[in-house]
């Protein structure tokens, strides 16, 4: 296990995080598309009020109030409904409880002495967001406080009778149950947040960076994919649990995939939301993907109006809102040199957002790491090493900890003659 996982805690990585602004369920979908662009990974946590602001909560309480994580693909789903399309106007006053997916087990609240490789465990579990308290007790934990005691964890050093440097070191930081009273900040620690972590301790995980995704076993052959003839909002039935994102293919002369983009919430999450909403209910996965240049003047488009992310110069001068409209890959935030809705061509010609990201097969773990920080995504598409169209699977979150988690080989020496 390489050291860093060792000498690290949770609360090593909550060093100049704000507090945590809770985002209620009763805001509308308007708020939250504002704060889904400021948001990581394209979502945001969304909680149910206090019932008694007075009473200090602990951890039990608060993970009671978290609904789920909604994010960007989640609101242009429920915009791309019939009857919110019919009224847009009130569907981006709906409250985002009707949107959120209940899912409870996202988040989890841990204490800032938590080993990182436990932190990492949980992640790797599926939580997506940790709730870490920033107390005025507690100061950063000193790796000689990160120890294997009898060649076991320690359970966040709170077990009682321990000997006396587990005692010194549970003097450090404030128990259990003594933090529900004393605890007046939360920070919130994203899956991005342990990346942007992990990257800054690339020579502590040697020689794992610099190894193949596909020697680490990194890739995940289990990906969601849809055709370019489907229409693009099966896209949203598919969607697995931990990746909001599936992949736009065509099929390959012996069975395999040619990828050709993809609809998923780090795409969409600065996007036209009504624009998007209207393409999703009403073209193909294909001609979602490319953006389609040509005019359409069906009653659907003519009636779109502007979200409040991306405002429409023509009803600020004061023009008509029912004036059509084309639709473009500009107006979902995607972006397109081509113009013709031939999906056979050369994935060359797509620019911009509309290209997804990729990597190959033979791309170190640490180049992969890096491209998804820089593009604030949440996976890299994995394409045969022999021909880039080839989609060979994809790599998130889950599988990279899983990967830096994982042991290196130890090699056996060989036994020396005499």
């Amino acid at each position: 296990m390489a050291s860093v996982f060792l000498y690290h805690v949770v609360g090593d990585l909550t060093v100049g995080k704000p507090e945590l602004v809770e985002f209620a369920e009763t805001e509308t979908v308007e708020a939250a598309i504002r704060a889904i662009g400021e948001s990581t990974e394209g979502g945001i946590a969304v909680w149910k009020k206090r019932s008694q602001k007075n009473v200090i909560e602990n951890a039990e309480m608060r993970q009671q109030r978290f609904v789920g994580i909604l994010n960007s693909l989640d609101i242009v789903a429920f915009l791309a409904k019939d009857e919110c399309l019919a009224d847009q106007d009130k569907a981006m006053k709906t409250p985002v409880a009707e949107v959120v997916v209940p899912n409870n087990s996202l988040l989890k609240e841990v204490d800032p002495a938590t080993r990182l490789i436990d932190a990492l465990e949980m992640m790797k579990q599926g939580v997506k967001r940790l709730l870490v308290p920033k107390s005025r007790g507690w100061r950063v934990v000193s790796k000689r406080f990160s120890v294997i005691y009898n060649g076991k964890w320690l359970k966040n050093l709170d077990t009682s009778g321990a000997s006396n440097a587990n005692s010194a070191a549970s003097l450090n930081r404030p128990s259990s149950s003594s933090t529900t009273t004393i605890r007046d900040k939360i920070c919130c620690l994203s899956r991005e947040d342990v990346l942007r972590f992990l990257i800054g301790c690339l020579g502590a995980l040697a020689p794992l960076p610099l190894t193949p995704i596909s020697s680490l076993g990194a890739i995940n052959l289990n990906y969601c994919h849809i055709a370019t003839t489907q229409p693009a909002i099966d896209a949203t039935r598919m969607l697995p649990q931990d990746l909001s994102a599936v992949a736009v293919v065509e099929p390959a002369s012996d069975g395999q995939h040619k990828i050709i983009g993809e609809i998923s919430a780090c795409k969409l999450w600065k996007c036209d939301y009504l624009a998007a909403a209207w393409a999703l209910a009403n073209l193909s996965a294909g001609q979602f993907v490319m953006g389609v240049e040509d005019n359409i003047t069906s009653r659907s488009i003519a009636n779109l109006s502007t979200s409040p992310v991306a405002e429409d110069s023509n009803l600020a001068n004061g023009g008509s809102a029912t004036r059509p409209r084309k639709f473009s890959s500009r107006n979902i935030g995607f972006l397109s040199s081509g113009t013709s809705p031939s999906f056979g061509a050369s994935r060359s010609m797509y620019r911009g957002r509309s290209a997804p990201l990729t990597c190959k097969t033979t791309s170190s773990l640490a180049a992969v790491m890096a491209q998804m920080l820089s593009h604030r995504a949440t996976h890299v598409w994995v394409t045969d090493v022999e021909n880039e169209e080839i989609l060979a699977g994809v790599v998130g979150y889950t599988d990279i900890l899983a990967a830096v988690m994982r042991q290196p080989a130890t090699t056996v020496p060989e036994a020396r003659t005499a």
